[in-house]
């Protein structure tokens, strides 16, 4: 494939386009809740013990309630899951990804719109699937039961 002033172009739209997204408020608001959470040293080290944890959980999984440790680590996980749920901090984050997400389905959506009506654009949002032409989104694993 030979480099036309075409694709030049795309090129520089597709940069500008980036540049915008990355300004956003959007994206502005999900740099400050990253930083904030991942910047907070107790917080870091309680998402690191969370992160072994769920280790020890995959294995218990293998074996079910006949692994010696199934109770104590089943327990451990969910107090350790709803602790890091409860902080301020993780939430604003959860709520600053999904609000970036949200952006990049409608921009996905857009720019799929204007190439045809009929393209499918996997998106995150029930709200957005319901605009697509594929009903709940093809990145769905087969699910949409379209026939693409």
């Amino acid at each position: 494939m030979m480099m036309t002033s075409e694709w030049a172009i795309i090129l520089d739209e597709a940069d500008a386009l980036c540049e915008m997204i990355l300004s956003s408020e959007p994206a502005h608001t999900l740099k400050l809740a990253y930083n904030a959470v991942y910047s907070d040293t107790q917080l870091v080290e309680a998402i690191y013990a969370f992160g072994r944890m769920k280790e020890q959980y995959e294995d218990v999984q293998r074996f079910g309630k006949y692994h010696p440790d199934y109770h104590t680590i089943m327990k451990s996980i969910r107090q350790q899951k709803r602790a890091l749920d409860l902080n301020e901090k993780i939430s604003a984050l959860k709520l600053a990804e999904n609000d970036f997400q949200d952006l990049l389905d409608e921009i996905s959506m857009l720019i799929g719109k204007t190439v045809s009506e009929a393209v499918k654009v996997p998106v995150s949002n029930p709200f957005f699937a319901s605009n697509s032409s594929c009903g709940s989104g093809c990145g769905s694993g087969g699910s949409c039961s379209c026939s693409a």
